[in-house]
């Protein structure tokens, strides 16, 4: 079993029931079980304009997944929310679903790198993250989640969300 967290991210539709949605699918995965969930923050979007806020949340998964099926699962999660992933980065989503750690483990295979290329950068989700596992070591970077997320923390951009998940 490996500790994976995951990352939950949607701009579009009922923001709110697609990550419900996307949490059930995710605990609904052979030899898989969503152990924890962050909070949930509200987001100013990354991508082009014009975009509506995020809801973001990390899902601490516990898992018999090999890296490469679990990213195949996520992807069809996407796939049923009404994801379709184009060229242009950052556009607005119904869900978005990333692996940012798995274990320990570095992986840099087609398709897959872990830790997430840009996990450091990234504050909404370093925020969530951060609520999880402040004392979990970036496997690359030597520093811990916490110190990372106070290096990015954005009160503006990175708001606690107090609605119910769908």
């Amino acid at each position: 079993m490996a500790d994976v967290f995951v990352s939950l991210g949607s701009n579009l539709g009922d923001r709110a029931a697609a990550l419900g949605r996307a949490l059930r699918a995710l605990d609904a995965l052979p030899g898989t079980a969503v152990a924890a969930l962050s909070p949930i923050f509200e987001t100013d979007p990354v991508g082009p304009p014009p975009q509506g806020a995020y809801l973001n949340a990390v899902a601490r998964l516990r898992t018999e997944l090999e890296p490469q099926a679990l990213l195949e699962h996520l992807l069809a999660i996407e796939r049923q929310e009404g994801r379709t992933r184009g060229s242009e980065r950052n556009r607005a989503r119904t869900l978005d679903l990333d692996v940012l750690l798995y274990g320990e483990r570095v992986i840099d295979v087609p398709g897959l790198r872990v830790p997430h290329p840009r996990l450091a950068e990234r504050a909404f989700v370093l925020e969530p993250l951060a609520a999880l596992a402040p004392d979990l070591r970036h496997p690359e970077l030597g520093a811990t989640i916490g110190a990372l997320a106070a290096r990015r923390r954005d009160p503006g951009a990175v708001r606690p969300w107090h609605g119910a998940l769908g």
